[in-house]
């Protein structure tokens, strides 16, 4: 027998002014689905599940609840006017005999019910949120980066909740760890289109790396059959023979059908920037103890940490993560015990509440006003490790455009503010990086180049995360604090930690390698290739762009229909120009061929 679909969207499409976010959109949510939402930061996650939510107007589509079934969204800034507390407004729907619901909500997730809602903080009202939405327990649940303001206890509590529940749910996450575990079906949503397979986020990257292949191989072969056909037109005009119009406008289609192919979103081109070597000795902590009003953050703590260290700091919210780094940056004195900094420190600091940032300025004044950045007597240049750099050039490395440049940082997602925080961060040379919950908010592809980055990094990095597999990823020693004072040093990264503690078992993350392990592996299957052959296919890519670049400009200029008669002689020097470009870009592509083929054996 058939099931009947939680939910139902049929033809939806929906624009904001410009290019539309979605076209066309069909997608079914059946009972039980366990479904990953995910794509690029701007790639419309949040904007699908506020139309699936009914909180959005699609432009045109319809959108179907079957009668009596019941929806949750959880809402990123909840609206709380009319509720004195917390717990007033996470139990709003509730039945008086169902208010231990949202008490034992309250516990997992770590909010107090009697908080007043005036004086509470941002993830405070988030988690209120979160547990008013785990209380009324709809039949279909849309979460919207719930794990977001949550510590790894909490996370763990709701990962067990979902795990158990016999709702559907829809889940936006960065965190990898919590998506593996949850979800059996993804929905990806990349450029205006959405896909779905009906495998959990575990089997994730492998699909999109293959459809991009597949894209890229498609695009590849129109370009060149366009290229073909571009040569045989511009041959057929500089000989002045009467053309095929019927190629020629059959050439006309393709270059529209190879505009109309719109091209991935690149990753953001961020890079640490090492300064000179610090001392050997970065950090030496001994019996430090640090208490604030009788509550010991830190009990005779020591650590000593190496140039060259990755130390993640991981416990609950609000047992002194922050507290203990600034006390070993010495930027807070302990109440007992030494520390002591090495020499030739550069630091640079990734705050997690973004105070760097002033949601009044623009994002051009944000970096053009830093004083590390500021370019002496030039207001569009930023100072980047050294070398003034165009203020919007800058931020197009960092995935802005244009428009952006002038828009107040308030206007910012959360991830777009963590992509400035790390241009401010990028543009100065350190050799010590603290990174205070660096992850909130950033999508996968970026997520794995911040990976990556900190893999190359020559410096020492002090990180607070919540993300398991980040911290796997990372962490070459993990520090626990776990209240009370304690604080244990234990080796390696989370799942390590869990493993000496006696807690749970190692997780396993080499299903998703980092991507700097895979280019170790392809490394390794080139070595067919001698070393000018390696370094050849390298530097091809780049020829090969240069090389479309200088066509497109040449076949634009030679599409004046009055260039022949008007200027012959500039005429033929741009037709000779640009047979000679083409015969070159598909030399270089045929030798790219040839490498690659080599290289994979």
């Amino acid at each position: 027998m058939a099931r009947i679909p939680l939910l139902q969207m049929s033809g939806i499409s929906l624009t904001f002014g410009g290019d539309p976010v979605f076209d066309g959109l069909d997608l079914v949510v059946q009972p039980g689905d366990r479904v990953a939402l995910v794509g690029r930061n701007g790639s419309g996650k949040s904007t699908l599940m506020k139309v699936m939510a009914g909180l959005v107007e699609a432009d045109r589509g319809d959108i179907v609840v079957p009668a009596g079934v019941s929806v949750g969204y959880m809402e990123q800034d909840p609206d709380m006017s009319g509720f004195a507390t917390l717990g007033d407004f996470a139990s709003a729907a509730l039945e008086p005999g169902e208010l231990y619901k949202v008490e034992r909500a309250g516990e997992g997730l770590k909010f107090d019910p009697a908080r007043p809602v005036e004086t509470a903080s941002g993830g405070e009202r988030r988690r209120a949120a979160l547990a008013r939405l785990m209380a009324e327990a709809p039949e279909l649940m849309l979460l919207d980066e719930p794990t977001n303001h949550l510590d790894i206890e909490a996370i763990g509590w709701l990962e067990g909740e979902l795990a158990s529940t016999r709702a559907a749910y829809v889940l936006i996450s960065h965190d990898r760890a919590f998506l593996r575990a949850l979800t059996r079906a993804t929905l990806w949503i990349d450029r205006g289109s959405v896909r779905r397979q009906e495998k959990g986020f575990d089997a994730f990257e492998e699909w999109r790396d293959k459809i991009w292949e597949e894209e890229d191989l498609q695009r590849h072969k129109m370009d060149r059959k366009i290229k073909s056909e571009a040569r045989w037109a511009v041959e057929g005009i500089s000989a002045r023979r009467k053309r095929n119009m019927g190629r020629v406008r059959a050439l006309r289609d393709l270059r529209s059908e190879r505009s109309a192919m719109i091209r991935r979103q690149g990753a953001a081109a961020m890079a640490f920037a090492s300064g000179p070597k610090s001392g050997k000795k970065v950090i030496d902590a001994k019996d430090v103890s640090k208490s604030f009003d009788g509550q010991p953050i830190v009990h005779k703590f020591s650590i000593t940490i190496q140039r060259g260290d990755r130390v993640a700091f991981v416990g609950p919210n609000g047992v002194g993560k922050t507290t203990v780094i600034k006390m070993l940056m010495d930027q807070l004195a302990p109440d007992e015990g030494t520390v002591t900094l090495g020499t030739n420190l550069y630091p640079a600091i990734f705050d997690q509440t973004r105070a760097q940032l002033d949601p009044d300025m623009t994002l051009w004044d944000s970096l053009t006003s830093d004083p590390d950045m500021r370019v002496s007597g030039k207001a569009d240049q930023v100072m980047v490790r050294g070398t003034p750099k165009h203020v919007v050039g800058y931020l197009k490395e960092f995935l802005f455009d244009d428009a952006q440049a002038r828009a107040p940082v308030r206007s910012l997602s959360g991830g777009e503010k963590a992509r400035l925080l790390l241009a401010k961060l990028m543009a100065r040379e350190s050799n010590l990086l603290v990174l205070d919950e660096p992850t909130n908010d950033l999508d996968v592809e970026t997520l794995d180049l911040l990976q990556e980055l900190l893999d190359d990094y020559d410096g020492t990095v002090l990180l607070v995360s919540h993300d398991r597999d980040f911290l796997d990823r990372v962490a070459t020693t993990t520090v626990a604090m776990e209240g009370d004072g304690r604080a244990t040093v234990y080796a390696g990264g989370w799942s390590d930690y869990r493993a000496q503690r006696g807690g749970d078992a190692p997780q396993k993350v080499e299903k998703s390698k980092p991507k700097v392990e895979k280019l170790k592996q392809e490394k390794t299957q080139k070595e067919g290739l001698s070393f000018t052959e390696k370094h050849r296919l390298e530097k091809l890519p780049a020829i090969m762009e240069r090389l479309e670049a200088e066509i497109a400009k040449l076949e634009a200029f030679l599409m004046d229909p009055d260039l022949f008669t008007k200027e012959p002689v500039k005429f033929q020097k741009a037709t000779e120009a640009l047979v000679e470009r083409q015969t070159a870009l598909s030399d270089a592509e045929e030798e790219w061929l040839e490498l690659e083929e080599k290289a994979g054996g």
